[in-house]
Formats: structure tokens, C-alpha cells, sequence
């Protein structure tokens, strides 16, 4: 039977632990790096303003977001403010935020 005894372990030798543990330190620094970058820089998707919004909506695969500038969100906005359901409820806040609203 191939592989009846497991053998044993090898033990790390000084260089080699100072090279896992660099790596590590590498990999948490990469990390944390992009941990900062997307805390201070969220996206091009930020809030509604200057006539564009940005929306999360329900959807299947648990929110979805829409964003819209200049006539798509004059429109949707336009209907937001014209109709009453749950949906227009979400959208009507960030259409103020626009400068879109009513």
C-alpha cells in the first residue's frame, strides 16, 4: 500500500520562516491597502447630485443599483414623483438630492 506511513514533517529552517513571515506581512499590507483605498474612494457611483442618481433597489439577487444622469434621470424621476409605489418611494429622495425634485 503507496503512502501506508505519513512521514514526518520537515521543521522550517530560519530563512525560510523569515520568508513565510515577510509574505505574510506583504500580503496584510496589500490588504490593508485596499481596505484604505476603498474607504476614501467608494466609486464613481457616489451620491445623487448635479442632476444624476443613484439608487439601490430590490431586485433577485438582493439590490441593485441605477444609476441615471440628464434626460434617463429627468424621466425616472418625472415618473417617481407621478407615481406612488414602493419603488418611486426609494427613488423620490434621491431625485431632491439631484436638484430633480418636485
Amino acid at each position: 500500500m503507496p503512502f501506508a506511513t505519513i512521514p514526518p514533517a520537515e521543521t522550517i529552517s530560519g530563512p525560510e520562516k523569515r520568508r513565510v513571515i515577510l509574505v505574510a506581512i506583504a500580503i496584510l499590507i496589500v490588504l490593508a491597502g485596499v481596505g484604505i483605498w476603498a474607504a476614501v474612494r467608494p466609486g464613481s457611483y457616489g451620491a445623487s447630485k448635479n442632476g444624476c442618481i443613484t439608487v439601490t433597489l430590490p431586485s433577485s439577487t438582493g439590490g441593485g443599483l441605477m444609476h441615471q444622469c440628464g434626460p434617463a434621470a429627468k424621466a425616472t424621476c418625472r415618473n417617481a414623483f407621478a407615481s406612488h409605489d414602493r419603488i418611486s418611494a426609494l427613488i423620490r429622495p434621491q431625485c431632491r438630492l439631484a436638484g430633480l425634485g418636485h
